[in-house]
């Protein structure tokens, strides 16, 4: 099946402990209020672009616009197929830099309705939905891979299709069933995220919305278009790079959506970062929420499954920051797949392959080592497919405990050394290797790193 396990096999002093399971394509399904605010419209076309990277196993048009914004319930399944059409026309041309993009007519099968009324009151008995009976579809494969669910409006059909696995099947069914889904909700849109956080607290559940009390606009999810540099979100970056010259998925892109403060105005897409935590290459690993990634870090509810965003470190006092900060990086590669609708293989750029010798190619290593030796990481196996010019940065990430960066030698070189005194024992060392080849744009590749010291002999 789709999963590779992370075979640690070194010499001493690095010895691997417990492996980490790498889900190679993530199966996602998209809950989508599309027909509000456009910035749907962007998230969807940017997911498009990775469909190469992802099962997508549903697109389910729920309640269009947020509660009120609307004078008429409706849902708008006919947008994303709008957009699965503009795909169509560059599909062919995708399909030259990677031949996993899949056919549109495949995607165009996994579009599906929901209920036009959002919301606790319209859950139960009666009320399924094709979008509410196709989750339950999808979760009951049998596939060991999770089904992540991404929430970009209401999670109404969600609650449904938990409310009738609640009311049909036995608590042991029921928990099994939870066990095989991850969902990444972008806030609560309507009182059924609420009533799902409240009965099914083994449900994990990622929620990105500002702590109550605060401001709403300091969601970590709202880091996709507010602080950092926001010329990387401006009107001239999206024509230049995504609606002109790139075909007809670009150009479908909308330029109009509600940012405000931000003052351009354009780019939002602020369900993106639930896209992003699921994506494979990636600085963190969907298991570990607290980890971190494109799509933000949080941190785990007491005596639930459920986690919200993670107040960041003292570098930053912007609570946005975990997911601004990789705006450089992940504006690069969307630049870089709207090139790839149009230009040949040889004259776009692709990323990367961050490899570690000894290593597996893909997913977080886990190693440990004692106290007093010297480590040594070596990166040089690292390859291009357009063989640009790779460059190498090692960094601690701030859940490693600051004094551990004094012990790093040449981190800007592909071998790492990491020499630790006889004294320390008992600590993690949080590494990240970034891979960036000088192509254009730039792009990046990822490897995390756990270093664990044990005691010395």
């Amino acid at each position: 099946m789709n999963f590779s396990f992370l075979l640690i096999l070194l010499a001493s002093p690095l010895t691997g402990i417990e492996p980490v399971p790498l889900v190679e394509k993530p199966r996602v399904i998209i809950l989508t209020d599309i027909g509000g605010d456009p910035d749907d419209t962007q998230s969807l076309i940017r997911l498009l672009l990775y469909t190469n990277e992802l099962e997508i196993e549903g697109l389910i048009a729920s309640a269009a616009g947020t509660p009120g914004e609307l004078k008429k319930d409706l849902v708008r399944p006919d947008l994303i197929r709008q957009v699965i059409e503009a795909y169509a026309q560059v599909q062919v041309n995708l399909r030259r830099h990677n031949p996993e993009f899949p056919e549109a007519k495949a995607l165009l099968n996994k579009v599906k309705s929901g209920n036009p009324r959002r919301g606790k009151g319209n859950l139960g008995p009666g009320k399924d939905t094709e979008g509410s009976d196709w989750i339950i579809t999808v979760v009951d494969r049998p596939d060991p891979r999770p089904v992540n669910i991404c929430v970009w409006g209401g999670p109404t059909e969600l609650a449904q299709a938990l409310d009738r696995v609640k009311r049909e099947r036995s608590p042991a069914q029921l928990r099994e069933f939870i066990k095989k889904i991850r969902v990444f909700s972008i806030g609560h849109q309507d009182d059924s995220g609420p009533g799902i956080l409240r009965d099914f607290p083994d449900l994990f559940y990622i929620l990105s919305m500002a702590p109550d009390g605060k401001d709403k606009r300091q969601g970590m999810y709202r880091g996709m278009y507010l602080g950092g540099d926001e010329s990387l979100t401006s009107r001239k970056w999206v024509d230049e790079n995504v609606r002109v010259g790139h075909g007809p998925l670009g150009a479908l892109y909308p330029t109009q959506t509600w940012t405000a403060p931000n003052p351009n105005s354009c780019l939002k897409e602020g369900d993106t970062p639930s896209l992003f935590y699921f994506l494979p290459n990636q600085p963190g690993h969907p298991n570990h929420p607290e980890w971190g990634n494109w799509g933000g870090r949080y941190v785990q509810l007491i005596e639930t499954n459920n986690f919200r965003d993670a107040r960041e470190p003292a570098d930053s006092n912007d609570p946005r920051w975990q997911v601004w900060r990789w705006r450089p990086h992940y504006q690069a590669e969307f630049q870089a797949r709207m090139d790839w609708c149009l230009q040949p293989f040889e004259k776009a750029n692709h990323r990367p392959l961050a490899r570690l010798k000894g290593m597996k190619d893909s997913g977080p290593i886990l190693l440990s080592f004692k106290s007093g030796e010297t480590a040594a990481l070596d990166a040089s196996p690292s390859i291009d497919p357009d063989n640009n010019k790779l460059s190498f940065n090692w960094q601690a990430l701030f859940e490693s405990p600051t004094n551990l960066h004094r012990f790093l030698n040449n981190q800007d070189s592909a071998i790492l050394k990491i020499t630790v005194p006889k004294e320390t024992k008992g600590w993690q060392l949080h590494l990240l290797l970034t891979v960036t080849d000088d192509g254009s744009p730039a792009l990046r590749s990822y490897r995390r790193v756990h270093l664990t010291c044990a005691p010395g002999n």
